[in-house]
């Protein structure tokens, strides 16, 4: 059979929990914006996954709504992207299902995320966070996503979701699923905690001051940033000189992706300063940056049934490519009636 000839098409999500920070944003925002127009864009609250861990209900509707103000805040366009939340799209968990039939309890058990995650209590954890991969593969895989821009952490996922599509296209003997790809580039890929340079930036950290967080005004940027842990010494001539610096590598990535430079580049330009130039300097540059979005995220979740409209609107257009594409894999598989 030859191969079939998929669009180019970019799918990637968020998890509506514990809020957006600067990792959010860097990591794949940012990029999710700079992709729309060059070819079919698809983005999603995924807010099934939020739930393989317990979520008040409130809270769990608000985070969403949230998410979908980052979104939209930092310049998607829902008239040229697809924006809306996975719950509303019921093809995301019946083709999640599928998956869960395709794929084998050994790949899951190979998940770091998972273990990481569950720790020392793996027994008393859901097994919606244990499955949840050939979920986010149904995710990928129902809209045929050619491309998914991810922070590092992520790749292992789009990978099994790679497995999964070659395993349903080998066992019902069809080239159906595409192998989608990582997009892992940039600097700041992976942001790191502004307290300990050798821990992710994270929504639940323990102290707010190891985060930049989406909804932070202005002056809080600023203090985070100026109060940044540091080392004593200056600026390297080089970038390599960074790598055993991990609090001094972060800001610096963080100031490149901000500015749309390489880190190199950052290191030339500062070459020699010390820290109580370069904090402000990045203060400055992450007030320009952020504060218009956390300002106009406010403003969106004052209104909260806009959001719901773009919302919806979304999951009516995600529908429209989901639905075709969840038909033929119960033909293929072989439902009665599908």
């Amino acid at each position: 059979m030859a191969d079939t000839v998929h669009t180019p098409r970019v799918f990637s999500g968020i998890k509506p929990s514990g809020g957006l920070t600067l990792g959010n944003y860097l990591g794949a925002i940012k990029k999710f914006v700079a992709t729309q127009g060059s070819m079919e864009t698809i983005y999603c609250v995924v807010d099934l996954h939020a739930i393989t861990v317990w979520q008040d209900p409130d809270d769990l509707r608000n985070a969403t709504r949230e998410v979908a103000a980052g979104y939209l805040a930092s310049g998607l366009d829902p008239s040229q992207s697809i924006l809306f939340n996975q719950s509303q799209v019921s093809a995301h968990a019946e083709l999640g299902w599928i998956f869960n039939c395709v794929a084998r309890v050994g790949w899951m058990n190979r998940m770091t995320q998972f273990k990481e995650k569950a720790g020392k209590n793996a027994e008393k954890q859901s097994l919606g966070l244990y499955a949840y991969p050939s979920l986010m593969a149904a995710d990928i895989l129902l809209y045929h996503a050619t491309q998914v821009p991810v922070g590092e952490d992520q790749k292992q996922h789009v990978e099994l979701t790679r497995d999964i599509a070659a395993k349903f296209n080998h066992d019902y003997k069809v080239d159906f699923f595409p192998q989608p790809d990582p997009v892992i580039d940039g600097p700041a890929t992976r942001v790191m905690n502004l307290r300990d340079g050798t821990k992710k930036m994270s929504k639940s950290g323990q102290s707010d001051m190891e985060r930049i967080n989406m909804t932070d005004d202005a002056d809080t940027i600023a203090k985070k940033f100026k109060k940044a842990r540091t080392d004593p010494e200056p600026l390297p001539e080089t970038y390599d000189g960074l790598a055993e610096r991990p609090e001094a590598r972060n800001l610096v990535d963080i100031y490149a992706a901000l500015s749309d430079v390489t880190p190199a580049e950052v290191v030339t330009e500062y070459a020699g300063a010390g820290w109580g130039q370069f904090k402000p300097a990045l203060a400055d540059l992450a007030v320009s940056k952020l504060a218009p979005i956390s300002e106009e995220m406010a403003r969106m979740m004052d209104d909260p049934a806009e959001i719901d409209r773009v919302l919806a609107e979304g999951a009516d257009r995600a529908r429209a490519i989901a639905d075709p594409i969840l038909a033929k894999t119960y033909e293929i598989v072989g439902m009665v009636g599908r």
